[in-house]
């Protein structure tokens, strides 16, 4: 069992930075095994803003994504929950292997934030796991620093 952690800063506006990886649809942009990805249920009441919830109160998503794992595509059900006034999004997939983690989008300044990534998995191979968050922090500050390609605001 391992638990993992990675940050990295990017120079993008906290809010922005968030909406942008908060956009399912837009996950395989940003994480080059992946595929597709897409919700299988209408966005609900909940998503339709913060005031529609309590505080803190997440926004539920079922998505299915495909990935390239050892060279052949698989696909999958995971969960999604957003908490827009913390910059959280945090992900699950059921079976075996206890697999979550959280993505934090925090505020340095204008114009910058701090993206953090945490995981847990049963899989305790911790160097290789540990590379893995870091190409998947640099492919998301690649991605959204371009000019051409940057979130709107």
């Amino acid at each position: 069992m391992g638990d993992y952690e990675a940050s990295t800063v990017v120079d993008v506006a906290p809010n922005v930075l968030f909406d942008y990886l908060s956009d399912v649809e837009r996950l395989p942009e940003y994480l080059p095994q992946m595929t597709e990805a897409h919700r299988l249920d209408e966005p609900s009441r909940e998503s339709q803003g913060a005031e529609a919830r309590r505080p803190g109160e997440p926004v539920h998503e079922r998505v299915e994504v495909a990935a390239v794992v050892d060279q052949h595509e698989e696909r999958s059900e995971a969960m999604l929950d957003i908490v827009e006034e913390d910059r959280k999004i945090r992900w699950s997939a059921p079976g075996p292997h206890e697999y979550h983690g959280e993505l934090e989008v925090g505020f340095i300044a204008d114009g910058t934030a701090q993206l953090t990534v945490r995981l847990h998995t049963e899989n305790a191979e911790g160097p290789s796991i540990d590379e893995a968050l870091q190409r998947t922090l640099s492919g998301i500050k690649a991605t959204v620093e371009q000019p051409e390609r940057q979130p709107r605001e």
